[in-house]
């Protein structure tokens, strides 16, 4: 065995005892009864006010997720840029959950500024599922404010934003603030078991890794009459690399990520990568790259393939494939072939459902979770997969985690001139690797 090989096994010896004892933790937490444990929050009352930034299809849901893990959390305070987002969100939410939601008009907030004000209204906990662009800002203002917070992937777009991601983090540590992370495979039963079985050596040491999210593109927004570009670019975000950071970080970051788990959050130590736009071509498109592929390679030698494709009437697959020296995992069907023959069969749960529910129970334990060792280090990666397919570089961690390359204009007003515009055939134009500067 190789030295370096020698060193993933003794770590991966150290980390099953982490995993065991946190997981052992984490358990009694989620499964305690709350009624137990009720009144332990900072706010020393029975109920946890939420408050909700970003009040689209996966933000309202993450709201509807909030309100079932716990039954004393009340909604009070929602922002979007839109109203009618915001309100048709809260109408749905009050049909489904009844009294828990309780957002009255004055607390219903609108704007680019909407989110400092239900960090202001005198929430507990702040839900984040906005535009990505904000996530990272609207985590650190939170966390300021002394909040809890659940922030979804990816949990920034660009170098800057992660060094605000691991500032927040270490905060909230501090100050003793729950921070949980919207990689949600993390909280999946299936995965849990599965990854707890590779790191105590069911497949050996690692000597390859396969991540793939084919996928067909994310909600199409079309153009309305009477909208600007700018809301229209607003509206249709997943399309647009100022305000989403395209694919990587959007889809392949929720694989990457348990690829990470496997490398024992080690970073990769440089990568490289192709992409760009094949089939998807039209305003509704924006300016984002239709596939992507990026090797990530680490100190061992060990390699992980990435491989995401956004495109219509194509082949998908997602799936966690890692290859050992005793054998492979399929992560997400919870497979294990080789020496040792495993498949998982025990209870699934919700795994969205789940990280709700641990959050909440934390908070009232008085022991909140903090997801930040992972967070920024696999966001990150996805990150620096985007930069390497951009440019057509080859580029180091280090380089990659030094850069302060934005991905998009440091301030946003909903007055200001877009950061990109449709050409004379309402095409909008795209980073062309070996040519783009990332500055």
């Amino acid at each position: 065995m190789s030295n370096s090989a020698s060193g993933v096994t003794a770590k991966r010896s150290s980390r099953r005892g982490f995993l065991t004892t946190s997981a052992a933790a984490l358990s009694g937490a989620a499964v305690g009864s709350l009624a137990l444990s009720r009144g332990a929050h900072a706010a020393g009352s029975d109920i946890l006010k939420v408050g909700l930034i970003g009040c689209g299809g996966r933000g309202s849901g993450a709201a509807a997720q909030a309100l079932g893990a716990d039954p004393n959390a009340k909604l009070t305070a929602m922002a979007d840029v839109f109203e009618d987002r915001a309100k048709t969100s809260r109408d749905r939410l009050a049909q489904m959950k009844g009294e828990q939601v309780a957002v009255d008009d004055d607390h219903c907030f609108v704007g680019l500024d909407a989110y400092q004000k239900v960090i202001e209204s005198g929430v507990d906990v702040v839900l984040i599922a906005c535009a990505s662009r904000f996530h990272a800002p609207y985590l650190k203002a939170a966390v300021d404010a002394g909040k809890h917070v659940f922030l979804e992937k990816p949990h920034a777009i660009d170098p800057p934003g992660i060094q605000l991601v691991i500032s927040a983090c270490e905060d909230a540590r501090k100050k003793g603030l729950a921070v949980v992370s919207g990689l949600c495979w993390r909280y999946s039963t299936i995965v849990r078991e599965t990854m707890k079985r590779v790191l105590d050596g069911a497949i050996g040491d690692i000597v390859a890794i396969q991540e793939t999210y084919m996928r067909g593109p994310y909600r199409l927004i079309p153009r309305k009459e009477g909208w600007s570009e700018l809301e229209y670019q607003f509206r249709n975000w997943y399309h647009f690399r100022w305000l989403s950071g395209d694919d990587v970080p959007q889809s392949l970051l929720h694989c990457t990520d348990k690829g990470a788990w496997a490398m024992l959050e080690e970073p990769p130590v440089k990568a490289f990568g192709l992409g760009g736009r094949s089939s998807s071509f039209g305003s509704v498109y924006g300016d984002v790259f239709d596939h992507h592929s990026i090797v990530y390679e680490y100190a061992n030698g060990v390699r992980m393939f990435g491989n995401c494709r956004a495109q219509t009437g194509c082949f998908g697959e997602v799936s966690d494939n890692l290859l050992g020296t005793k054998g492979r995992c399929n992560v997400i069907k919870g497979r294990i072939e080789g020496e040792t023959d495993w498949q998982y069969e025990g209870p699934k749960g919700n795994m969205y459902d789940i990280e709700h529910q641990e959050m909440f129970a934390s908070i009232r334990a008085g022991k909140p979770i903090n997801n930040g060792s992972y967070m920024a280090t696999s966001t990150m990666m996805a990150v620096m997969g985007q930069m390497v397919v951009y440019s057509g570089r080859q580029m180091t961690w280090e380089e990659a985690m030094k850069s302060t390359w934005k991905a998009g204009p440091e301030e946003c007003a909903l007055d200001m001139e877009p950061p990109v515009k449709p050409d004379a055939d309402d095409t909008y134009p795209v980073p062309i690797p070996g040519f783009t500067k990332l500055k």
